[in-house]
């Protein structure tokens, strides 16, 4: 499972990578080779999704729709810290740790690179996401998970202080590499927690629940970080964003101890 999802991810960021490079290449010939070529991308998607193979492996019996389960996977959730916690942390964490929206600030204010610069910075999460994605995928992670998966928020944190106050593209660069690769390690952990701790019938509902709360905290966290930056500045915003990172780790390994001491993701 993690190496699954460790190979997903690695084709997400490729394509965040290559797409807007292809993209740009295509605007140039045309409006209508984008769209067109996008259509044609998005149908080959759907035939090949068609082409997938299930295999089911039992048979659930149909229950009648209540009041009551339209909320079992919330109560599910509540009542399994791990996943609880797995959940919890990507929100807040995410929530505060929302530096990259402020990025064409820092390119024209700050760094003042402009739009080379701001491409290079939207850039640079994605190569590390993707660098650590493809070690996960050949390397996946066996000990101490719980461990590992604070000590990737930790660098996450760090590393959004270090882009908060720096001043050079270089060191940039770097901050942001780091706060890419350190978040596919989380979320290749996060992901595969819940997935293999959820059992067949809830898994649905569960990952229900966990789409929203992923959706709602990157959403949030852009909104929060350009408010905090009008009202206190920018690099002020950016760096307690990340410290708030890292203070909820640590509040977060307080909470939900049994989630700190996961040593394995088959652990139930």
């Amino acid at each position: 499972m993690q190496q699954a999802i460790s190979l997903a991810t690695t084709a997400g960021q490729t394509s965040q990578i290559l797409g807007p490079m292809i993209g740009g290449f295509l605007f140039s010939l045309g409006a209508s080779y984008v769209y067109s070529t996008a259509t044609a991308a998005l149908l080959v998607g759907a035939i090949l999704t068609f082409m997938i193979r299930t295999e089911h492996e039992f048979v659930r019996k149909s229950e009648p729709v209540s009041f009551r389960s339209i909320f079992l996977g919330l109560e599910f959730i509540y009542r399994h810290p791990v996943i609880l916690g797995t959940i919890s942390l990507d929100l807040f964490a995410v929530l505060l740790g929302g530096a990259t929206a402020l990025l064409p600030i820092y390119a024209q204010d700050i760094l003042q690179t402009g739009p080379w610069g701001l491409g290079l910075m939207r850039t640079a999460p994605a190569v590390g996401a993707l660098l650590v994605s493809l070690v996960l995928a050949y390397y996946p992670l066996k000990n101490n998970i719980g461990l590992k998966l604070f000590g990737a928020l930790a660098v996450f944190g760090l590393a959004t202080m270090l882009f908060a106050l720096s001043t050079s593209l270089i060191v940039s660069l770097f901050a942001l590499l780091l706060i890419g690769g350190s978040d596919v390690i989380s979320v290749v952990i996060r992901s595969s927690l819940v997935q293999l701790q959820t059992p067949d019938e809830m898994r649905g509902r569960v990952n229900a629940v966990n789409s929203l709360f992923i959706g709602t905290s990157n959403q949030l966290g852009e909104f929060e970080s350009g408010t905090v930056a009008g009202l206190i500045g920018t690099v002020p915003a950016a760096f307690i964003g990340g410290v708030g990172t890292i203070l909820v780790a640590g509040l977060w390994m307080y909470l939900f101890p049994s989630l700190r001491k996961i040593r394995s993701l088959s652990e139930s």
